[in-house]
């Protein structure tokens, strides 16, 4: 039986399962190739380079050795360099340390010799001093004046700062006022007024920390320093005064110089204390100056009418 042939049946191929991700191409695109292939290739490259840490061609080499040469040179030159000048720097130095020790010694030796020159002045003031009239009054004289160390009754006042010398006080305060920041420190003002007050109610001979006073001494202040006489002296403050002890304690607390150490030890916390001893020794002034007054020598002529 004829008939038409046949085709053969077509059979199809088992089609691949699609990737979950396959509607996302773009976004899997980024994430598989998120390196640009040439930025990756230059990695890989310079990678390779630098496996071998040295320089693959002569030039690099020799680049290399030259430059290592070199710097082995600079680092010779400078070592033999300080070798050569540490000698000429230790001269220098002892040289210096040498002229130093001089200087010093030539200053301590003028120092000595300005302390025997004054020591003469003194001497010799006071030897003027008693050939110029009786001997109990060239005494006198003479202790008033400063130019003899004096002993006998007196007091003993020792002033200090305050434990805390850091408080201010109120601005209607008159050490706030006198532009101290420090109201807790003695100043000069305050011993000033305590060196007065011992000579108004009776004190014969004052000094501070062993510097006598003098008409001529001066209380002035450097910084946080107290001077007398341009001498520094530091705290506490001892002051010794001739007199009749009893007498003159009593006296001076109850003055108002005395009444405002009283307040600066209540209102600032200075320390202050007074007692009256039976013997006191106050060394001369290191040095007294003696003015005297001269006549004019102009003529006054009368005039006419």
């Amino acid at each position: 039986m004829c008939g038409m042939p046949q085709q053969p049946p077509v059979r199809s191929s088992p089609s691949r399962p699609q990737r979950p991700d396959a509607s996302m191409s773009l976004i899997t695109n980024v994430m598989d190739h998120s390196l640009d292939d040439g930025y990756a290739e230059a990695a890989a490259r310079k990678k390779s380079q630098d496996e071998g840490g040295l320089p693959k061609t002569l030039r690099a080499k020799l680049g290399l050795a030259g430059g290592l040469v070199l710097a082995a040179l600079v680092v010779t030159l400078g070592a033999a360099q300080a070798r050569v000048a540490a000698p000429v720097v230790a001269k220098e130095r002892q040289e210096l340390i040498d002229r130093v020790d001089s200087e010093t010694a030539s200053a301590d030796k003028l120092e000595g010799t300005v302390d025997k020159l004054r020591d003469d002045v003194g001497a010799r003031q006071r030897a003027a001093l008693k050939s110029s009239g009786g001997s109990g009054q060239a005494d006198l004289v003479g202790i008033l004046a400063g130019a003899t160390d004096v002993h006998g009754p007196g007091v003993k006042l020792v002033v200090n700062d305050a434990k805390e010398a850091s408080t201010g006080g109120d601005g209607t305060n008159p050490r706030e006022t006198s532009g101290f920041s420090d109201s807790g420190r003695v100043r000069d003002r305050d011993m000033q007024r305590v060196v007065n007050g011992l000579w108004a109610s009776g004190a014969e001979a004052v000094s501070i920390n062993g510097q006598r006073l003098t008409a001529l001494s001066a209380i002035r202040a450097a910084g946080d320093a107290i001077l007398v006489d341009n001498r520094p002296l530091v705290p506490p403050y001892t002051v010794l005064a001739v007199g009749n002890g009893a007498k003159l304690s009593t006296a001076f607390q109850n003055s108002a110089d005395g009444l405002y150490l009283h307040a600066l030890e209540d209102n600032f916390g200075i320390r202050a204390t007074i007692s009256t001893e039976g013997d006191v020794r106050l060394p001369a002034a290191p040095s007294v100056i003696v003015r005297t007054a001269q006549p004019g020598t102009e003529k006054t002529e009368k005039g006419t009418s």
